[in-house]
């Protein structure tokens, strides 16, 4: 059974000094069973815990379900740990993960953070969606999106459908719904759960990066997941000013689908899909040791 490790909680990750957060050797309790390049790359990374200040009043409590990444970190774990195009880190403020996980777990998970301050979302349209014409126009944009992905030396993505169909909380204003996604002719298919937050100004993104087969436990961890964010007083949906404050170019459907208004000059994002690639990163006792944990807690 693994030894979770935690220290104080921080106020803002653009005031606290390098010296409060945690160093991975510590905080990681499978540091030690890395090879010198695993180590490497922990060593470079700093979770932290506790409440998170984001940017336009967004605002984490993490307590003792999940660490946070910075920017910085965030985009090594995407492109070096993980193997995903520099794309795919674009408008990120940072990740969460479980603190059962550090980064190079090879049954680990992320969620990525962004904010999108596309304006006041109008919600009416939610009650109405038929999120099966939804998935078919997905499936469109995608098709069409890969011949830029192709183009970019990127494989194609087939979007095989909904792993779980879109969930609207009209009374907390959140949204989630997730994706099977197949990278080229992967055997294995890649799993985009997200989640949105909607406040005055924008959405919170939050988009897990997983594989299909985690679905089970990522559904389970949505709870704690939702119950991180929360948007401070005057940048909450309920603080909308009718005829004063700016109203979003899509409704509940457009940001399921991705689709941001071309005049807005923004990046829809909700296409941009990321893959964890296998890790090589792990020493052979590492990857021993796990199965013969696995095995002795199953029996």
């Amino acid at each position: 059974m693994k030894r979770y490790l935690f220290a104080i909680a921080i106020s803002s990750i653009f005031s606290v000094s390098p010296l409060h957060a945690e160093k991975s050797a510590e905080f990681f309790p499978e540091y030690p069973l890395y090879n010198d390049a695993g180590k490497t790359f922990l060593d470079k990374i700093e979770p932290r815990i506790g409440k998170i200040d984001l940017p336009d009043g967004v605002s984490l409590d993490l307590r003792d379900k999940f660490y946070f990444l910075g920017k910085e970190d965030t985009i090594a774990v995407l492109t070096e740990a993980w193997g995903n195009p520099p794309t795919s880190a674009v408008g990120s403020v940072g990740m969460i993960f479980p603190v059962k996980y550090d980064p190079l777990a090879s049954d680990g998970w992320g969620v990525l953070l962004s904010v999108d301050k596309i304006g006041y979302v109008d919600d009416k349209d939610a009650a109405s969606i038929d999120y099966d014409d939804l998935l078919n126009t997905m499936r469109r944009d995608t098709i069409t999106e890969n011949e830029t992905r192709k183009q970019d030396g990127f494989e194609p993505i087939t979007l095989i459908g909904w792993a779980a169909p879109p969930v609207y909380d009209t009374e907390n204003k959140r949204l989630h719904w997730a994706k099977e996604l197949q990278f080229g002719n992967a055997e294995k298919h890649t799993l985009n759960y997200d989640v949105r937050f909607l406040g005055r100004e924008g959405v919170l993104i939050m988009g897990y990066v997983a594989s299909i087969d985690q679905l089970p436990e990522i559904q389970a961890s949505l709870p704690d997941v939702l119950s991180t964010p929360s948007f401070a007083p005057g940048k909450r949906y309920s603080d909308f000013v009718p005829g004063v404050d700016t109203v979003a170019a899509v409704g509940v459907g457009g940001l399921i689908a991705g689709k941001v208004a071309a005049k807005a000059g923004l990046f829809a994002i909700a296409l941009v899909a990321l893959k964890k690639f296998g890790f090589l990163l792990i020493v052979p006792v590492a990857w021993l040791w796990r199965v013969i944990r696995r095995k002795s807690s199953t029996s």
